[in-house]
């Protein structure tokens, strides 16, 4: 049954997708069986050269704040009263049930000139005049940081609930800091699951669709903006199709790294 449900969901789609890669776009949005690879060699272009390489840039700044932050946050929430991790979890999963359109126009509100809270910095004396923070590239990431961290924060807490505590004692017990000893001793018994979670960020960021256009301009939409709009309004399905099977093979990659890395830890 597993293996079943894997060739009706995955495979069939996948070989399908891959398959329409290939064909030959005719005038007027219509396409025909072929194999041709004008549709990958688009890819060589400046102008979607460049979204790939934004959307590689943006998917590892999203990553790797994101972990920045969930790191020491999961840390001490696995170091607190049950209780008080109950409630914390909880939040995590009420912004998890949030969708992308309401994260992106509440971060539009919160960062616009009128309402944002650069009036807050203002009636605090750290700005002269309200400023509006968004498009830009820093409203993005500050959005879809915020969409991945609930993420990472949940594949990072329960290794950090199994930490042996008595590893950070024998560390200040031999003078280390709190500071020496999170770092030296619980980031490495953590090494697999940061990478896991690292990699789960940068795929999570990678297929962003909705946040980069409502908080960014133009030159900040990612690979999948272009997919939708080669699919829908250019009526470009061949060179859809190649752009997905991109990312597909990229979130691939990058999961048998995780494994990869996982089995050579252990080792």
């Amino acid at each position: 049954f597993p293996g079943l449900m894997l060739t009706v969901f995955f495979i069939v789609p996948f070989g399908t997708m891959v398959a329409v890669s290939f064909f030959r776009r005719q005038q007027g949005g219509f396409y025909v069986p072929d194999f041709v690879l004008a549709n990958y060699a688009r890819f060589l272009t400046p102008f979607f050269g460049n979204v790939l390489v934004f959307s590689l840039y943006l998917a590892i700044a999203v990553a790797v704040v994101s972990l920045i932050i969930a790191v020491p946050f999961t840390y001490l929430i696995a170091r607190s009263r049950r209780m008080t991790q109950v409630i914390w979890l909880v939040a995590l999963l009420s912004i998890l049930s949030l969708s992308e359109v309401i994260i992106g126009f509440a971060w539009s509100t919160l960062l616009s000139r009128t309402a944002g809270i650069t009036n807050l910095l203002v009636r605090l004396g750290l700005m002269e005049a309200p400023q509006a923070l968004v498009p830009g590239f820093g409203a993005v990431l500050t959005g879809m940081v915020y969409q991945a961290m609930p993420y990472a924060v949940l594949v990072l807490y329960p290794s950090m609930v199994r930490l042996d505590p008595t590893l950070t004692e024998a560390a200040r017990t031999l003078g280390a800091s709190p500071f020496k000893a999170f770092f030296t001793v619980v980031l490495p018994a953590l090494r697999t699951t940061l990478i896991a979670t690292l990699i789960m960020a940068f795929i999570f960021a990678l297929g962003s669709y909705l946040l980069p256009q409502i908080l960014g301009r133009p030159s900040h939409w990612t690979l999948s903006v272009l997919i939708t709009d080669q699919a829908l309004y250019q009526s470009n399905m061949p060179f859809a199709a190649a752009m997905a099977v991109f990312l597909v093979l990229v979130s691939l990659a990058l999961v048998a790294l995780t494994m990869f890395a996982g089995k050579k830890l252990e080792t």
